[in-house]
C-alpha cells in the first residue's frame, strides 16, 4: 500500500442499471454482488478512508439515444445497446447509496467505452491531484476494470483491485481475473485488507 494523500479511488459503473432490479445488467451481476457485498464494501470503504484521498473519481457510462458512439457493437456493448445507459434515463443514474458522499466524489462524465481513460480526461484529473496510485472498485471484473486498470499502469501508476467491490459475472471470471490475470500488473486484495492498512497508519 501507499500513500492515501496521492491515492484515487476510480468507481466504475456504480449505476441503477447494474445495481437495482430494474436494470437492465442487473442479472448479470446480481448474484456476485449479492454474495461478494459489492456495494456495501464499496460504501463501506468510503466511510472510513474518502476524506484522506486525493479525490475519489465516479465514472458514470452515458449514451446517446440512438447509441450513435457505438459502431457495429458486440459483445456487452451490443447487450448494453439495447437500452441500458442512456444519458438521462433511470439505468444511467449513479445509485443513491454514492450521494452520502457526493462532497468527496467527483463525477467525471463522458465515459462511453469501456476504458474509463478514454475521452473523458481522466488521466490529467489525476495528475492534476498528484495522484499516483489507483484503487477500482465496480463492474466488471472481466471488462470495464481490467481495460481501466491495464491504462493505468501503462500510464505509470501504481494500481491495486478490490476484489469484493468489484463484481463479475460467473465465479469462475472472478477467480481467473483476480488470482491469475490481474496480479501480473496490479495489487489485488479485498478492502477490509486495504482499510486495516489505513488504520494501522492513520
Amino acid at each position: 500500500m501507499d500513500d492515501f494523500s496521492k491515492t484515487a479511488p476510480i468507481l466504475i459503473g456504480f449505476q441503477n442499471n447494474y445495481f437495482l432490479p430494474k436494470g437492465i445488467l442487473y442479472d448479470e451481476v446480481e448474484e456476485s454482488s449479492r454474495i461478494t457485498g459489492v456495494g456495501e464494501n464499496t460504501l463501506y470503504l468510503l466511510t472510513f478512508c474518502a476524506e484522506q484521498f486525493a479525490l475519489v473519481i465516479n465514472t458514470p457510462i452515458h449514451f446517446t439515444q440512438n447509441y450513435s458512439e457505438l459502431k457495429n457493437p458486440i459483445g456487452i456493448l451490443k447487450v448494453i445497446a439495447v437500452g441500458a445507459f442512456k444519458a438521462g434515463s433511470y439505468g444511467a443514474q449513479t445509485i443513491k447509496q454514492l450521494d452520502l458522499f457526493s462532497n468527496i466524489i467527483e463525477v467525471v462524465f463522458g465515459k462511453r467505452s469501456l476504458n474509463a481513460f478514454t475521452h473523458i480526461g481522466l488521466a490529467e484529473n489525476i495528475k492534476k491531484h498528484g495522484a499516483t496510485n489507483i484503487i477500482l472498485a465496480g463492474t466488471v471484473s472481466s471488462i470495464c476494470i481490467d481495460s481501466t486498470v491495464r491504462t493505468a499502469v501503462a500510464r505509470g501508476s501504481n494500481a491495486t483491485i478490490l476484489s469484493d467491490c468489484t463484481p463479475r459475472r460467473t465465479p469462475f471470471e472472478q477467480a481467473f481475473y483476480c488470482e491469475k490475470v490481474s496480479l501480473l500488473y496490479a495489487r489485488v486484495c479485498q478492502s477490509n485488507t486495504f482499510i486495516k492498512y489505513w488504520r494501522d497508519h492513520e
